[in-house]
């Protein structure tokens, strides 16, 4: 299994930081697993411009062709303006509709204060069900308060990370079985 950790911005460092935790905790827990953390600040990536994701070259054709190829992704955002960022936002331009079918997809979201919890509910999760994503209902969100020096020192936000893992295989392990199931319907 393949997954991909999505640090969402190019500024900041609390949704790097969350994205490092989640890499921690899915490491030590499913070490059996190829798990990437692709955080956007570390690649120079092109404004999306119509072409198919794998007419692109350097860094955007790397961080797109790894999403693509992932079986189960976990994004990261920070809430900039009570909405995702615009770097994460192209992300979604520059892949294809349907990105993210038979893909688990679960969320990490970090903010300033509490008034944008619901940032996730009406504009992520419409976004990612769109693109086809097998989407984890719950989501961690943690805020300003939950981080010291780099460090998250919520204890109850650590668990539900721990939580946010195991949620996003067990998912990814149960639409893996629906599709096998599906597929051996029709013959393939």
């Amino acid at each position: 299994m393949k997954i991909v950790a999505l640090a969402g911005s190019i500024v900041g460092s609390k949704t790097k930081t969350a994205m490092l935790k989640t890499v921690e905790i899915l490491e030590r827990k499913f070490p059996e697993y190829e798990v990437t953390l692709l955080d956007l600040a570390d690649y120079k990536l092109e404004f999306s411009d119509g072409r198919n994701y794998f007419e692109y070259e350097g860094d955007t054709k790397y961080v797109t062709n790894a999403i693509m190829s992932a079986d189960a992704i976990i994004i990261g955002t920070p809430t900039f303006q009570a909405s995702i960022p615009a770097t994460l936002k192209n992300i979604f331009d520059l892949l294809p509709v349907n990105a993210f079918r038979d893909k688990v997809v679960s969320v990490v979201v970090t903010a300033g204060t509490a008034k944008h919890y619901l940032m996730v509910e009406q504009q992520l999760k419409p976004i990612l069900a769109y693109m086809k994503a097998q989407i984890v209902p719950t989501y961690v969100f943690i805020e300003e308060k939950d981080f010291l020096r780099k460090e998250i020192i919520n204890d109850d936000i650590l668990f539900r990370l721990d939580r946010l893992v195991d949620d996003t295989v067990q998912t990814y392990h149960a639409v893996d079985l629906i599709r096998k199931a599906k597929e051996e319907e029709y013959g393939f």
